[in-house]
């Protein structure tokens, strides 16, 4: 039905017959079939930030990637970081409408429409076809490797084609309670960096790691690391346990060393149970201040001595931005990075953005040469729905649990 309302359904269930690769060219024959829409592509932005690379509709011809395009300063820049649609002219009478691809606040791509005409109800709709399109390539991408293709625009070093693989398939995620952003850089040639995140009913947990080396031997260190720490968190386990099954792996399999950050936030207070083994100590921006939360280190995984792990508290408050770092933000020229003033400066972007702020300012001083891995990992508090009236306790402290 032309112009009618989009029927979702149907949309899914012709992604579903397609097969995984041609996403875009189900969305396109729908766009074509109910509004007369003439160019479609998808556009997604490449392993390191800079760039994206558009898979374009193409009937009954096989896919093929264009040629990447500049990122930064684009339309499509300004659509990705706003999260609004925009149309302008085409050039060729009609109009060009770009819509976010967004799926729980991770940022996939954009969807590039050439339309005769459209009205608000068609620019609408072209919303709701870019929104069922985030949930098609969600699920798509676990069978194809065009996307990941696609991503790599400059050579990956195996190390990181290890470490992208050990990472969470979004990078962002928004909730009612959190937003959650994350990045790390150089991209294409990590080797030992990871974060991780997941969501169950009534917690969150997060964590960050750094293992020992810049190379395949650090990502090896750090798949171990990953694994034990999942396989502990899946079996029910607390940050604490979660750090001695880690810290255990390591010992047992004589791997190396590894610092990490371990967190496990109650969805209903905002009480975050922490673990530091070794890792640098998170900065918090409350109230327009950035203070580095001030708790016990204990040492890092894998250290072959006695070892007691530490779980400590902190009590987010609505407005918190808590944001965990590795070493490599801090290690020669990035150095020379305000970290803190980075951070207040960027308080009312959203996590996604201030994340891509933060390691773009690092990369920027160390003219793109990171010797390094450094990686983001920042947490917005919104609400504390059964949290206790009263002030919350001086962020430079911590508790430690029994």
């Amino acid at each position: 039905m032309k112009g009618g309302d989009l029927e979702l359904g149907e949309l899914l269930a012709a992604a579903e017959a397609a097969p995984p690769g041609e996403s875009v060219d189900v969305v396109a024959h729908d766009l074509q079939k109910r509004f007369g829409a003439e160019a479609v592509s998808f556009l997604f932005v490449d392993l390191i930030g800079r760039r994206l690379v558009r898979l374009a509709a193409t009937g009954d011809q096989a896919a093929d990637l264009g040629e990447p395009i500049d990122l930064r300063g684009s339309v499509y820049d300004s659509v990705l970081q706003s999260q609004r649609q925009k149309v302008e002219p085409d050039g060729q009478g009609g109009q060009r409408v770009i819509t976010p691809v967004t799926n729980r606040g991770d940022c996939i791509g954009v969807l590039e429409v050439s339309l005769q005409a459209a009205d608000d109800t068609v620019l609408r709709q072209v919303s709701h076809a870019a929104h069922a399109l985030a949930y098609i390539i969600v699920t798509d991408r676990r069978f194809t490797d065009l996307y990941h293709e696609g991503r790599r625009t400059t050579e990956t070093s195996l190390a990181a084609e290890i470490q992208h693989q050990l990472l969470p398939s979004a990078s962002c995620c928004e909730a009612a309670q959190f937003t959650l952003a994350a990045g790390l850089v150089p991209a294409d040639d990590i080797g030992g960096d990871t974060y991780d995140y997941t969501l169950d009913r009534d917690t969150l947990h997060l964590s960050i790691t750094d293992a020992m080396g810049h190379d395949t031997n650090s990502a090896l260190l750090a798949t171990l690391l990953v694994g034990a720490l999942r396989r502990a968190r899946r079996s029910g386990c607390d940050a604490l346990k979660q750090a001695h099954h880690a810290h255990e792996a390591l010992l047992s399999h004589s791997r190396g060393l590894a610092t990490g950050q371990l967190l496990c936030v109650d969805l209903a207070s905002g009480r975050c149970e922490l673990v530091n083994a070794g890792h640098p100590r998170p900065l918090l921006l409350r109230d327009n201040a950035v203070e580095e939360v001030k708790l016990a280190v204990n040492l890092p995984f894998g250290v072959a001595a006695p070892t007691a792990y530490r779980l400590q508290e902190l009590l987010l408050r609505p407005g918190d931005r808590l944001v965990l770092l590795t070493d490599g933000m801090y290690e020669r020229d990035a150095a020379a990075v305000d970290l803190a003033s980075v951070i207040h400066d960027t308080r009312a972007l959203h996590p996604r953005e201030a994340v891509r702020t933060l390691t773009a300012a690092v990369l920027d001083a160390c003219h793109g040469n990171l010797k390094d891995d450094a990686t983001v990992l920042m947490l917005d508090w919104h609400s504390n729905r059964s949290r206790p009236a009263g002030p919350g306790p001086d962020p430079a402290t911590m508790t430690a649990c029994s």
